[in-house]
């Protein structure tokens, strides 16, 4: 199977997804005009660890799911947070790009990932401008924001993080397949910060 026939079949899963999950186009819509881009495929250990995961079982989004692993070999796994910052967690938190810059799709509008989380992993506190939309496509975790309860989400469930809003995120012994979508300040990458 060529390489845009694979893009193209993730596009279709996620534009499924977003028709049954309203949080999703109520965050931000999908455009109707997504052009290909360019995209030099880059591995990271992330991707074999998700092609190889056993732990994830979505029931409502099991399309979705088997198209973000399918792709994994042909995307551009990203280092969200540079090496200068010995960031051991990197070394197992994967994702990668599927709407604006290193995904195959381009937008002005929108930037939509996939974080994808093995079990026993810790996601530190981070901010970003852009505000956020997690939405869990399979597993669980944890997810923390400043002044705010944890809470415990699972398939189907999804979390806004506001614009500069600490966050962080947590798995126990079961992994997590989120879609990610960001509105507004899409170009300013997120960095790790402290938090008493």
């Amino acid at each position: 199977m060529s390489q845009d026939k694979i893009y193209q079949r993730l596009l279709s899963a996620i534009r499924a997804a977003y028709s049954a999950h309203p949080a999703l186009p109520a965050f931000t819509p999908l455009p109707d005009n997504l052009p290909r881009q360019p995209l030099d495929p880059e591995h990271r250990p992330c991707s074999t660890e998700l092609q190889t995961e056993t732990g994830l079982q979505s029931s409502g989004f099991a399309e979705l799911q088997e198209q973000i692993i399918a792709s994994a070999p042909f995307m551009k796994w990203r280092q969200i947070y540079g090496n200068d910052q010995q960031n051991k967690f990197m070394d197992r938190l994967g994702c990668y790009a599927i709407i604006g810059e290193g995904g195959p799709f381009a937008s002005d509008e929108m930037r939509l990932f996939i974080i994808y989380m093995p079990p026993n992993l810790y996601y530190p506190w981070h901010i970003h401008p852009a505000e956020e939309l997690y939405m869990v496509i399979s597993g669980h975790a944890v997810f923390k924001r400043e002044g705010c309860p944890d809470e415990s989400l699972t398939e189907g469930q999804s979390m806004f993080h506001e614009s500069n809003q600490p966050h962080a995120m947590e798995t126990s012994d079961t992994p997590m397949l989120s879609l990610v979508a960001w509105r507004n300040h899409l170009n300013t990458p997120p960095v790790l910060v402290d938090i008493d």
